[in-house]
């Protein structure tokens, strides 16, 4: 896709909405500036940022999903160490 954007007065320039909500753009996210001869490119950075809006949900983007076994034991772990914290805490 190419498209023709202006530089303001301060030097900046407006990223399209529509390309904005295809890469995830939003305010305050951080883009790497490359300049090779007359060439500009803009890569974003994500890396940082687990937690994403995406349609007006944030939503948490933790890299590999885990397995339906593991988040079974996970949740089954969570549940028992809760059962264990509410025991000891009626047996005073």
């Amino acid at each position: 896709m190419e498209l023709t954007i202006t530089i303001d007065k301060a030097g900046r320039i407006v990223i399209p909405k529509e390309i904005r909500d295809k890469l995830r753009l939003g305010a305050g996210d951080n883009l790497i500036l490359n300049c090779e001869g007359e060439t500009l490119t803009l890569r974003p950075i994500h890396a940082g940022a687990p937690l994403r809006k995406e349609y007006g949900i944030w939503v948490f983007h933790g890299g590999k999903p885990l397995s339906l076994e593991e988040a079974n034991r996970i949740v089954r772990d969570v549940r028992e160490q809760r059962e264990r914290e509410n025991a000891g805490e009626r047996s005073r």
